[in-house]
């Protein structure tokens, strides 16, 4: 008589199986612009990652009269317009997308919008959209806080989705594919030891990115910035393993899957020229053959995973030239941030006196703005008009001293 194999056996095989099967995934999700040349970050494609080819739009995330679901009674939302904002934070993608992970087993995309405090799911059976009612990180209002907008997401093996904040001070697990989603918040992630001063928190070499996951669980985190993180998901903590290397200057990594391959496969949303495959023994990157072409993409998703038997080290030849902290980095607060109209607001709060320079650059580091100003008083706010030809998109705000250094940039939204 065949004697039947143990439970845990049965489910470890399962596992194992389920686990293969991911690693055959050829197809990325991206999230993209309608058009090619915009960075709007506002509308989902698949791309073919053997053949460089796009599918056509999958979803419109600007439409703010698509019919909504709530997550939990899978029942049609009745939004109500926002009293600041109107109905501009009810579309899917509102204030664009740059944090999403492809649960396979649900079929289903989880992101949240940037200055949305919101996780949201797309059925991709049905293309429904799904939106969880409670809030995602707590954090409150995100308008004017860089630091703390969710642009690292995945879904782990263990089936559950991970998310950090650009500031690696909002670690979050959810659970995916039950009627009621619950997350959960495991706290703050500490610097290695071993990282040599280079944190996890910093603004200039850490925020943006992407994420992915190891067939262990450990989580990467691949930086706008080209740093590379190991996360343990255990006990918290970021260990540096170097930069990337081989990366054109103007390129940040804001897009990360893996291939077929075991390689990285990553997306800038500023760079529109080619995306890059990575190595994760060396982290090397080498251009990505896309016959057509590539869209700017603010985020990948697929299901596959990187290997752990793959040797995956601190690179040697780790470029160290990190840009150190902008002075002026929390003294200085932009609002309204997306903006609607044109006009927005600097605050200053004790900025030594002296003369400063404003730019406004676009996703390609063009100046289409430039203005100086003086500042005079410990607490002061600058208005800036913007010029009503500057199409919709991301464009950076940067302010420079009286020797021209850089001391202060952040991310602006116009909508």
């Amino acid at each position: 008589m065949r004697r039947a194999l143990p439970l845990v056996v049965l489910s470890a095989s399962f596992f194992i199986a389920a686990t293969l099967q991911a690693q055959n995934d050829r197809f990325a999700y991206a999230i993209t612009d309608l058009s090619k040349d915009g960075a709007a970050w506002n509308a989902l494609r698949k791309i073919d990652l053997q053949t460089g080819q796009y599918s056509d739009v999958l979803l419109n995330g600007t439409n703010d009269k698509a019919i909504v679901f709530d997550a939990a009674s899978k029942k049609p939302l009745a939004l109500k317009p926002d009293v600041k904002f109107g109905t501009m934070l009810q579309s899917p993608f509102a204030t664009g997308v740059a944090a999403a992970a492809y649960d396979r087993k649900h079929n289903r995309l989880y992101f949240t919008p940037m200055f949305v405090d919101q996780l949201r799911f797309i059925d991709l059976r049905t293309m429904k959209v799904y939106y969880v009612g409670q809030p995602f990180t707590k954090l409150g209002n995100m308008h004017n806080d860089e630091g703390k907008i969710i642009t690292r997401m995945v879904i782990a093996p263990d089936g559950y989705g991970y998310a950090i904040s650009n500031d690696g001070n909002t670690f979050i697990r959810f659970s995916t594919g039950k009627k009621t989603t619950t997350i959960e918040h495991l706290g703050t992630l500490v610097d290695d030891a071993s990282n040599n001063g280079i944190s996890i928190h910093n603004r200039c070499s850490s925020f943006g990115g992407d994420m992915i996951s190891d067939d262990k669980g450990n989580l990467f985190i691949l930086t706008a910035r080209n740093s590379v993180f190991m996360v343990n998901t255990e006990n918290k903590v970021a260990k540096y393993l170097g930069n990337i290397t081989g990366l054109e200057q103007n390129f940040t990594v804001n897009g990360a899957v893996v291939d077929s391959d075991g390689n990285l496969l990553v997306s800038s949303a500023v760079d529109g020229n080619t995306y890059y495959v990575v190595n994760p023994v060396n982290w090397k990157a080498t251009p990505y053959k896309a016959p057509n072409g590539v869209f700017r993409s603010s985020d990948l998703a697929n299901s596959n995973f990187l290997s752990s038997n793959r040797t995956i080290k601190p690179n040697d030849d780790i470029q160290r030239l990190i840009r150190p902290e902008e002075k002026y980095a929390k003294e200085i607060s932009i609002y309204p941030n997306p903006v609607t109209a044109s006009v927005i607001k600097l605050q200053f709060n004790k900025v030594p006196a002296g003369n400063y320079t404003v730019e406004l650059r676009d996703v390609l580091g063009r100046t289409v703005m430039q203005k100086k100003i003086s500042i005079d008083a410990e607490n002061q706010t600058q208005e800036l008009k913007l010029d009503r030809r500057n199409t919709n998109g991301v464009y950076m705000v940067k302010l420079f001293d009286g020797l021209n250094q850089s001391v202060f940039t952040q991310k602006l939204v116009v909508q």
